[in-house]
Protein backbone atom coordinates (compact mmCIF):
# COMPACT_ATOMS: atom_id res chain seq x y z
CA UNK A 1 0.00 0.00 0.00
CA UNK A 2 1.59 3.60 -1.06
CA UNK A 3 2.25 5.43 1.77
CA UNK A 4 1.33 9.37 1.63
CA UNK A 5 2.23 10.98 4.57
CA UNK A 6 0.41 14.02 5.29
CA UNK A 7 -1.68 16.13 3.03
CA UNK A 8 -4.52 19.20 3.21
CA UNK A 9 -7.50 19.25 0.36
CA UNK A 10 -6.56 21.46 -2.05
CA UNK A 11 -8.55 24.48 -2.56
CA UNK A 12 -8.62 27.37 -4.95
CA UNK A 13 -8.78 29.27 -1.97
CA UNK A 14 -6.08 28.43 -0.60
CA UNK A 15 -3.97 27.14 -3.79
CA UNK A 16 -0.96 29.60 -3.51
CA UNK A 17 -0.99 28.96 1.03
CA UNK A 18 -0.49 25.02 -0.31
CA UNK A 19 2.01 25.92 -2.43
CA UNK A 20 4.07 27.32 0.57
CA UNK A 21 2.98 24.91 3.63
CA UNK A 22 5.87 23.02 4.54
CA UNK A 23 5.45 19.55 4.87
CA UNK A 24 2.95 18.65 2.49
CA UNK A 25 3.34 15.62 1.25
CA UNK A 26 0.33 15.28 -1.18
CA UNK A 27 -2.73 16.67 -1.45
CA UNK A 28 -6.47 15.99 -2.31
CA UNK A 29 -8.89 17.71 -5.60
CA UNK A 30 -12.56 17.82 -5.87
CA UNK A 31 -12.18 15.79 -9.26
CA UNK A 32 -16.04 17.76 -10.52
CA UNK A 33 -13.80 20.41 -10.14
CA UNK A 34 -10.37 20.37 -12.45
CA UNK A 35 -10.88 19.94 -16.48
CA UNK A 36 -8.21 17.25 -17.52
CA UNK A 37 -7.14 19.69 -20.37
CA UNK A 38 -6.57 23.29 -18.21
CA UNK A 39 -5.43 21.89 -14.62
CA UNK A 40 -4.59 24.53 -12.78
CA UNK A 41 -1.47 26.32 -12.46
CA UNK A 42 -1.31 25.34 -8.62
CA UNK A 43 -1.35 21.67 -8.95
CA UNK A 44 0.53 21.47 -11.84
CA UNK A 45 3.72 23.29 -9.82
CA UNK A 46 3.14 20.51 -7.09
CA UNK A 47 2.94 17.68 -9.41
CA UNK A 48 6.48 19.18 -10.53
CA UNK A 49 7.39 19.05 -7.11
CA UNK A 50 6.95 15.81 -6.43
CA UNK A 51 3.70 15.89 -4.29
CA UNK A 52 0.72 13.44 -4.98
CA UNK A 53 -2.27 14.58 -6.40
CA UNK A 54 -5.61 11.95 -5.83
CA UNK A 55 -9.35 13.29 -7.54
CA UNK A 56 -11.53 12.53 -4.75
CA UNK A 57 -15.13 12.26 -6.40
CA UNK A 58 -18.71 13.54 -5.59
CA UNK A 59 -21.08 12.47 -7.75
CA UNK A 60 -20.93 8.76 -8.97
CA UNK A 61 -23.45 8.34 -6.20
CA UNK A 62 -22.25 4.52 -6.02
CA UNK A 63 -24.60 4.11 -3.08
CA UNK A 64 -27.62 4.47 -5.30
CA UNK A 65 -30.26 1.92 -7.17
CA UNK A 66 -29.08 2.95 -10.42
CA UNK A 67 -25.62 1.32 -12.24
CA UNK A 68 -22.41 4.12 -12.27
CA UNK A 69 -23.24 6.64 -15.40
CA UNK A 70 -20.34 5.51 -17.75
CA UNK A 71 -20.02 8.84 -18.80
CA UNK A 72 -19.07 10.11 -14.74
CA UNK A 73 -16.64 7.54 -14.55
CA UNK A 74 -14.71 8.42 -17.81
CA UNK A 75 -14.45 11.68 -16.31
CA UNK A 76 -13.10 10.25 -13.21
CA UNK A 77 -10.72 8.38 -15.25
CA UNK A 78 -9.79 10.85 -17.32
CA UNK A 79 -8.53 13.11 -13.87
CA UNK A 80 -7.15 10.21 -12.49
CA UNK A 81 -4.66 9.51 -15.29
CA UNK A 82 -4.49 13.49 -16.27
CA UNK A 83 -3.35 13.99 -12.56
CA UNK A 84 -0.61 10.95 -12.49
CA UNK A 85 -2.68 9.78 -9.13
CA UNK A 86 -2.04 6.78 -7.52
CA UNK A 87 -5.87 6.12 -6.46
CA UNK A 88 -8.99 7.77 -7.02
CA UNK A 89 -11.97 7.93 -4.10
CA UNK A 90 -15.33 8.18 -4.29
CA UNK A 91 -18.55 8.18 -1.40
CA UNK A 92 -20.13 5.34 0.05
CA UNK A 93 -23.80 7.30 -0.28
CA UNK A 94 -26.64 7.84 -2.98
CA UNK A 95 -26.79 11.79 -4.44
CA UNK A 96 -29.78 11.31 -7.10
CA UNK A 97 -33.04 8.94 -6.59
CA UNK A 98 -36.20 8.58 -9.06
CA UNK A 99 -36.61 7.88 -12.94
CA UNK A 100 -36.86 4.96 -15.04
CA UNK A 101 -36.08 2.39 -12.84
CA UNK A 102 -39.11 3.40 -10.39
CA UNK A 103 -41.34 5.61 -12.76
CA UNK A 104 -40.83 8.56 -10.77
CA UNK A 105 -39.32 11.99 -11.56
CA UNK A 106 -35.63 12.01 -11.18
CA UNK A 107 -34.54 13.76 -8.41
CA UNK A 108 -30.66 15.83 -7.02
CA UNK A 109 -29.71 15.82 -4.18
CA UNK A 110 -26.80 17.77 -4.12
CA UNK A 111 -25.53 16.35 -0.93
CA UNK A 112 -24.39 12.89 0.12
CA UNK A 113 -26.96 11.13 1.65
CA UNK A 114 -26.81 7.92 3.63
CA UNK A 115 -27.71 4.40 2.37
CA UNK A 116 -29.61 1.77 4.40
CA UNK A 117 -27.41 -0.79 6.33
CA UNK A 118 -29.11 -3.69 4.36
CA UNK A 119 -28.47 -6.82 2.11
CA UNK A 120 -30.31 -5.16 -0.98
CA UNK A 121 -28.16 -1.84 -0.44
CA UNK A 122 -25.04 -4.07 0.19
CA UNK A 123 -25.85 -5.95 -2.84
CA UNK A 124 -26.19 -3.21 -5.31
CA UNK A 125 -23.31 -1.33 -3.89
CA UNK A 126 -20.95 -4.01 -4.45
CA UNK A 127 -22.04 -4.10 -8.06
CA UNK A 128 -21.71 -0.51 -8.75
CA UNK A 129 -18.50 -0.93 -7.17
CA UNK A 130 -17.33 -3.76 -9.39
CA UNK A 131 -18.62 -1.82 -12.64
CA UNK A 132 -16.48 1.37 -11.49
CA UNK A 133 -13.64 -0.79 -10.85
CA UNK A 134 -13.25 -1.96 -14.51
CA UNK A 135 -13.96 1.24 -16.08
CA UNK A 136 -10.88 3.20 -13.83
CA UNK A 137 -7.77 2.86 -14.89
CA UNK A 138 -6.28 2.73 -10.93
CA UNK A 139 -7.30 1.22 -7.45
CA UNK A 140 -10.88 2.76 -6.09
CA UNK A 141 -11.24 3.79 -2.25
CA UNK A 142 -14.72 4.63 -0.79
CA UNK A 143 -15.35 6.65 2.33
CA UNK A 144 -17.62 6.63 5.25
CA UNK A 145 -20.13 9.22 4.60
CA UNK A 146 -21.76 11.73 7.81
CA UNK A 147 -25.40 11.29 7.93
CA UNK A 148 -28.32 13.57 9.84
CA UNK A 149 -30.52 11.17 10.04
CA UNK A 150 -30.76 6.95 10.39
CA UNK A 151 -32.39 4.34 7.98
CA UNK A 152 -35.30 2.35 10.25
CA UNK A 153 -34.95 -1.52 9.51
CA UNK A 154 -31.18 -1.62 9.10
CA UNK A 155 -29.46 -5.44 9.38
CA UNK A 156 -25.86 -3.92 9.99
CA UNK A 157 -23.88 -2.22 11.82
CA UNK A 158 -21.63 0.75 10.20
CA UNK A 159 -18.05 -1.67 10.41
CA UNK A 160 -20.17 -4.73 9.74
CA UNK A 161 -21.22 -3.36 6.41
CA UNK A 162 -17.84 -1.76 5.46
CA UNK A 163 -16.38 -5.14 6.33
CA UNK A 164 -18.43 -7.12 3.55
CA UNK A 165 -18.24 -4.40 1.14
CA UNK A 166 -13.74 -5.30 1.34
CA UNK A 167 -14.48 -8.73 1.51
CA UNK A 168 -16.73 -8.89 -1.35
CA UNK A 169 -15.11 -6.54 -3.99
CA UNK A 170 -11.49 -5.90 -2.52
CA UNK A 171 -11.76 -2.06 -2.70
CA UNK A 172 -10.13 0.02 -0.60
CA UNK A 173 -11.65 2.33 2.50
CA UNK A 174 -11.15 5.79 2.74
CA UNK A 175 -12.00 5.56 6.61
CA UNK A 176 -12.96 9.80 7.84
CA UNK A 177 -12.91 10.10 11.47
CA UNK A 178 -14.75 12.94 11.60
CA UNK A 179 -17.42 11.62 10.28
CA UNK A 180 -17.14 8.49 12.74
CA UNK A 181 -17.80 11.37 15.34
CA UNK A 182 -20.71 13.06 13.42
CA UNK A 183 -22.58 9.59 13.12
CA UNK A 184 -21.91 8.88 17.21
CA UNK A 185 -23.47 12.27 17.92
CA UNK A 186 -26.50 12.22 15.70
CA UNK A 187 -26.99 8.74 15.25
CA UNK A 188 -25.48 7.36 18.56
CA UNK A 189 -22.91 4.95 17.00
CA UNK A 190 -20.03 4.19 19.06
CA UNK A 191 -16.85 4.83 16.78
CA UNK A 192 -14.76 2.07 18.87
CA UNK A 193 -17.42 -0.12 17.41
CA UNK A 194 -16.47 0.66 13.82
CA UNK A 195 -13.57 0.64 13.88
CA UNK A 196 -12.98 -2.28 15.70
CA UNK A 197 -14.87 -4.22 12.55
CA UNK A 198 -12.57 -2.37 9.39
CA UNK A 199 -10.45 -4.35 7.67
CA UNK A 200 -7.83 -2.10 8.93
CA UNK A 201 -5.41 -3.45 5.81
CA UNK A 202 -7.89 -1.91 3.33
CA UNK A 203 -7.16 1.71 4.35
CA UNK A 204 -6.40 3.66 1.91
CA UNK A 205 -6.06 7.33 3.88
CA UNK A 206 -7.53 9.03 6.32
CA UNK A 207 -9.68 12.50 6.61
CA UNK A 208 -9.79 14.98 9.51
CA UNK A 209 -12.21 17.93 9.39
CA UNK A 210 -14.36 20.44 11.58
CA UNK A 211 -17.67 21.16 12.02
CA UNK A 212 -19.97 22.07 15.08
CA UNK A 213 -22.62 21.41 17.12
CA UNK A 214 -26.69 22.90 17.17
CA UNK A 215 -29.57 21.73 19.32
CA UNK A 216 -27.73 18.21 19.64
CA UNK A 217 -27.21 17.47 15.70
CA UNK A 218 -23.83 17.38 14.24
CA UNK A 219 -22.97 19.63 11.21
CA UNK A 220 -19.75 18.53 9.00
CA UNK A 221 -19.20 21.39 7.88
CA UNK A 222 -15.47 21.49 6.60
CA UNK A 223 -15.40 25.06 7.69
CA UNK A 224 -14.44 24.87 11.35
CA UNK A 225 -11.26 23.89 13.24
CA UNK A 226 -10.67 20.17 13.91
CA UNK A 227 -12.03 19.48 17.56
CA UNK A 228 -10.54 17.25 20.36
CA UNK A 229 -13.03 13.92 19.97
CA UNK A 230 -12.20 13.95 16.23
CA UNK A 231 -8.33 13.91 17.07
CA UNK A 232 -9.26 11.39 19.44
CA UNK A 233 -10.60 9.31 17.28
CA UNK A 234 -7.87 9.54 14.88
CA UNK A 235 -5.67 8.59 18.20
CA UNK A 236 -7.52 5.21 18.39
CA UNK A 237 -6.95 4.20 14.76
CA UNK A 238 -3.41 5.02 14.77
CA UNK A 239 -3.16 2.60 18.03
CA UNK A 240 -3.78 -0.16 15.87
CA UNK A 241 -2.43 0.51 12.42
CA UNK A 242 -0.05 3.28 10.92
CA UNK A 243 -2.37 5.19 8.06
CA UNK A 244 -0.97 5.40 5.45
CA UNK A 245 -1.95 9.21 4.80
CA UNK A 246 -3.97 11.74 6.84
CA UNK A 247 -5.81 14.75 4.95
CA UNK A 248 -7.20 17.50 6.34
CA UNK A 249 -10.27 18.96 4.47
CA UNK A 250 -11.45 22.74 4.49
CA UNK A 251 -13.91 23.77 2.24
CA UNK A 252 -14.83 27.22 3.62
CA UNK A 253 -14.38 29.50 6.29
CA UNK A 254 -10.62 29.46 5.18
CA UNK A 255 -8.25 30.76 8.11
CA UNK A 256 -5.30 32.14 7.90
CA UNK A 257 -2.27 29.68 6.64
CA UNK A 258 -0.50 29.45 9.91
CA UNK A 259 -4.01 28.12 11.43
CA UNK A 260 -4.16 25.45 8.55
CA UNK A 261 -0.25 24.53 9.85
CA UNK A 262 -1.31 24.09 13.11
CA UNK A 263 -4.23 22.03 12.73
CA UNK A 264 -1.80 19.54 10.43
CA UNK A 265 0.49 19.84 13.20
CA UNK A 266 -2.54 18.61 15.68
CA UNK A 267 -3.37 15.59 13.61
CA UNK A 268 0.08 14.51 13.20
CA UNK A 269 0.80 14.55 17.18
CA UNK A 270 -2.29 12.47 17.35
CA UNK A 271 -0.81 10.27 15.02
CA UNK A 272 2.17 10.42 16.87
CA UNK A 273 0.15 9.34 19.86
CA UNK A 274 -1.94 6.58 18.53
CA UNK A 275 1.50 4.66 17.35
CA UNK A 276 3.56 5.75 20.63
CA UNK A 277 0.50 4.01 22.40
CA UNK A 278 1.02 0.77 19.61
CA UNK A 279 4.66 0.21 20.39
CA UNK A 280 4.79 0.64 24.23
CA UNK A 281 2.74 -2.35 25.10
CA UNK A 282 -0.01 -3.00 22.33
CA UNK A 283 -4.11 -2.41 22.28
CA UNK A 284 -6.73 -3.14 24.34
CA UNK A 285 -8.76 -6.12 23.36
CA UNK A 286 -12.14 -5.03 21.79
CA UNK A 287 -14.16 -6.55 24.19
CA UNK A 288 -13.64 -4.05 26.89
CA UNK A 289 -16.07 -1.04 26.96
CA UNK A 290 -14.20 1.76 24.91
CA UNK A 291 -13.76 4.89 26.70
CA UNK A 292 -16.05 7.78 25.56
CA UNK A 293 -14.98 9.82 22.62
CA UNK A 294 -14.68 13.04 24.47
CA UNK A 295 -12.39 11.74 26.97
CA UNK A 296 -8.18 10.60 26.02
CA UNK A 297 -8.18 8.09 23.46
CA UNK A 298 -7.46 5.02 25.10
CA UNK A 299 -6.51 1.98 22.29
CA UNK A 300 -9.53 -0.47 21.25
CA UNK A 301 -9.15 -4.00 19.74
CA UNK A 302 -6.35 -6.32 19.72
CA UNK A 303 -2.98 -6.16 19.05
CA UNK A 304 -2.01 -3.53 16.79
CA UNK A 305 -0.20 -4.32 13.70
CA UNK A 306 3.35 -3.45 12.86
CA UNK A 307 3.57 -0.73 10.57
CA UNK A 308 6.24 -2.38 8.61
CA UNK A 309 4.01 -5.48 7.82
CA UNK A 310 2.62 -6.56 4.34
CA UNK A 311 -0.39 -4.73 3.22
CA UNK A 312 -3.32 -5.70 1.28
CA UNK A 313 -3.28 -4.19 -2.00
CA UNK A 314 -6.67 -2.24 -2.00
CA UNK A 315 -8.84 -1.48 -5.09
CA UNK A 316 -7.40 -5.95 -6.27
CA UNK A 317 -9.84 -8.23 -7.63
CA UNK A 318 -13.01 -9.36 -5.71
CA UNK A 319 -12.87 -13.11 -4.62
CA UNK A 320 -14.12 -15.28 -7.19
CA UNK A 321 -17.72 -16.62 -6.81
CA UNK A 322 -17.11 -20.17 -5.60
CA UNK A 323 -14.13 -20.18 -3.64
CA UNK A 324 -14.69 -18.51 -0.71
CA UNK A 325 -15.78 -15.71 -2.16
CA UNK A 326 -19.29 -13.64 -2.57
CA UNK A 327 -21.44 -13.08 -5.88
CA UNK A 328 -21.11 -9.14 -6.42
CA UNK A 329 -24.36 -9.33 -8.55
CA UNK A 330 -27.50 -7.48 -7.02
CA UNK A 331 -30.03 -10.11 -6.98
CA UNK A 332 -32.83 -9.59 -9.23
CA UNK A 333 -35.92 -6.75 -7.44
CA UNK A 334 -32.92 -5.40 -4.92
CA UNK A 335 -32.07 -2.32 -7.22
CA UNK A 336 -35.75 -1.81 -8.09
CA UNK A 337 -36.39 -1.88 -4.14
CA UNK A 338 -33.29 0.14 -3.20
CA UNK A 339 -34.72 2.48 -5.98
CA UNK A 340 -38.40 3.15 -4.67
CA UNK A 341 -36.72 3.61 -0.77
CA UNK A 342 -34.42 6.03 -1.96
CA UNK A 343 -36.83 8.21 -3.88
CA UNK A 344 -39.50 8.76 -1.54
CA UNK A 345 -36.69 9.96 1.23
CA UNK A 346 -35.12 11.94 -1.50
CA UNK A 347 -38.98 13.24 -2.40
CA UNK A 348 -39.74 13.80 1.24
CA UNK A 349 -36.43 15.95 1.56
CA UNK A 350 -36.48 17.94 -1.62
CA UNK A 351 -40.04 17.76 -3.05
CA UNK A 352 -41.93 18.37 0.56
CA UNK A 353 -43.68 14.86 0.14
CA UNK A 354 -44.35 13.14 3.40
CA UNK A 355 -41.45 11.42 5.54
CA UNK A 356 -41.38 7.61 4.88
CA UNK A 357 -42.64 5.53 8.15
CA UNK A 358 -40.01 4.43 10.73
CA UNK A 359 -37.65 7.99 10.06
CA UNK A 360 -37.53 10.66 12.59
CA UNK A 361 -39.39 14.09 11.09
CA UNK A 362 -37.54 15.51 13.24
CA UNK A 363 -34.11 14.97 11.91
CA UNK A 364 -35.72 14.71 8.46
CA UNK A 365 -36.80 18.49 9.00
CA UNK A 366 -33.07 19.31 10.06
CA UNK A 367 -32.31 17.52 6.71
CA UNK A 368 -33.99 19.21 4.43
CA UNK A 369 -33.44 22.59 5.42
CA UNK A 370 -29.66 21.99 5.55
CA UNK A 371 -30.28 20.25 1.78
CA UNK A 372 -32.06 23.60 0.71
CA UNK A 373 -29.04 25.72 2.46
CA UNK A 374 -26.25 24.10 1.09
CA UNK A 375 -28.44 24.28 -2.36
CA UNK A 376 -28.69 28.44 -1.95
CA UNK A 377 -25.02 28.79 -1.02
CA UNK A 378 -23.25 26.57 -3.88
CA UNK A 379 -25.81 28.07 -6.57
CA UNK A 380 -24.44 31.57 -5.57
CA UNK A 381 -21.11 30.06 -5.89
CA UNK A 382 -21.57 28.70 -9.66
CA UNK A 383 -23.50 31.43 -10.26
CA UNK A 384 -22.30 34.55 -8.38
CA UNK A 385 -24.28 37.37 -10.36
CA UNK A 386 -27.47 36.11 -8.92
CA UNK A 387 -26.81 37.34 -5.78
CA UNK A 388 -25.30 40.55 -6.78
CA UNK A 389 -28.94 41.18 -9.20
CA UNK A 390 -31.15 40.10 -5.93
CA UNK A 391 -28.85 41.40 -2.96
CA UNK A 392 -29.88 40.92 0.62
CA UNK A 393 -33.41 39.00 -1.35
CA UNK A 394 -31.31 36.54 -2.72
CA UNK A 395 -31.53 33.88 -0.25
CA UNK A 396 -34.54 34.47 1.07
CA UNK A 397 -36.10 34.15 -2.92
CA UNK A 398 -34.08 31.08 -3.47
CA UNK A 399 -35.73 29.12 -0.30
CA UNK A 400 -38.85 29.88 -1.62
CA UNK A 401 -38.27 28.72 -4.65
CA UNK A 402 -36.10 25.68 -3.70
CA UNK A 403 -39.56 24.57 -1.60
CA UNK A 404 -41.28 24.09 -4.70
CA UNK A 405 -38.67 22.91 -7.39
CA UNK A 406 -36.12 20.17 -6.74
CA UNK A 407 -33.23 20.09 -8.54
CA UNK A 408 -32.88 17.38 -11.47
CA UNK A 409 -29.62 18.54 -12.82
CA UNK A 410 -26.87 20.03 -10.83
CA UNK A 411 -26.15 23.32 -9.23
CA UNK A 412 -25.60 25.56 -12.74
CA UNK A 413 -28.60 24.14 -14.31
CA UNK A 414 -30.26 24.99 -10.86
CA UNK A 415 -28.91 28.15 -11.10
CA UNK A 416 -30.62 28.50 -14.87
CA UNK A 417 -34.02 27.60 -13.89
CA UNK A 418 -33.95 29.28 -10.90
CA UNK A 419 -33.62 32.64 -12.68
CA UNK A 420 -36.08 31.40 -15.46
CA UNK A 421 -38.57 30.86 -13.07
CA UNK A 422 -38.39 34.50 -11.68
CA UNK A 423 -38.74 35.78 -14.96
CA UNK A 424 -41.56 34.10 -15.81
CA UNK A 425 -43.52 34.55 -12.22
CA UNK A 426 -42.54 39.13 -12.94
CA UNK A 427 -39.74 39.25 -10.79
CA UNK A 428 -37.30 41.22 -9.30
CA UNK A 429 -40.10 43.63 -9.68
CA UNK A 430 -37.54 46.51 -10.57
CA UNK A 431 -37.83 46.66 -14.17
CA UNK A 432 -34.09 47.36 -14.23
CA UNK A 433 -33.20 44.19 -12.29
CA UNK A 434 -35.55 42.24 -14.28
CA UNK A 435 -33.98 43.34 -18.06
CA UNK A 436 -30.26 42.55 -16.02
CA UNK A 437 -31.14 39.36 -14.79
CA UNK A 438 -32.92 38.03 -18.27
CA UNK A 439 -29.74 39.41 -20.10
CA UNK A 440 -27.95 37.38 -17.88
CA UNK A 441 -30.14 33.85 -18.28
CA UNK A 442 -30.35 34.22 -21.97
CA UNK A 443 -26.28 35.06 -22.23
CA UNK A 444 -26.36 31.40 -20.37
CA UNK A 445 -29.40 29.49 -21.20
CA UNK A 446 -29.68 30.78 -25.40
CA UNK A 447 -30.03 27.74 -27.42
CA UNK A 448 -26.67 29.33 -28.70
CA UNK A 449 -23.89 32.02 -27.95
CA UNK A 450 -24.87 35.42 -28.44
CA UNK A 451 -23.63 37.98 -29.54
CA UNK A 452 -20.25 39.00 -27.64
CA UNK A 453 -22.14 42.79 -27.57
CA UNK A 454 -25.13 41.86 -25.47
CA UNK A 455 -22.76 39.83 -23.06
CA UNK A 456 -20.18 42.50 -22.64
CA UNK A 457 -23.84 45.23 -21.94
CA UNK A 458 -24.91 42.85 -19.18
CA UNK A 459 -21.37 42.36 -17.29
CA UNK A 460 -21.77 46.18 -17.82
CA UNK A 461 -25.29 46.68 -16.13
CA UNK A 462 -24.13 44.37 -13.18
CA UNK A 463 -20.98 46.34 -12.37
CA UNK A 464 -23.28 49.44 -12.05
CA UNK A 465 -24.99 48.03 -9.19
Amino acid sequence: MRRLGTGIGWRPEIADAVERMPGIDWVEVVAENVCPGHLPDSLLALRERGVTVIPHGVSLGLGGADRPDEGRLRALAERAEALGAPLVTEHIAFVRAGGALTASPHLEAGHLLPVPRTRDALDVLCENVRIAQDALPVPLALENIAALFSWPGEEMTEGQFLAELVERTGVGLLIDVANLHTNHVNRGEDPAEALAALPLEAIAYVHVAGGFERDGVWHDSHAHPVPRPVLDILTRLASRVAPPGVLLERDENFPEPTELERELEAIRGAVAAGRATALVGGAKPAGGAAKPIGGPAKPIGGPAKPASGPAKPIGGPAKPVGDGGVAVLAPPGARQRLGVAQAAVLSSLVAGTPVPEGFDRVRMGVQARALAAKRADVVAKVAPELPVLLGEGYRGTFLEYARVRPMSGGYRRDALDFAEHLLKVGRPEDARVRRQLREWWLDRAGPAPRPPGLAARAKVLLQRR
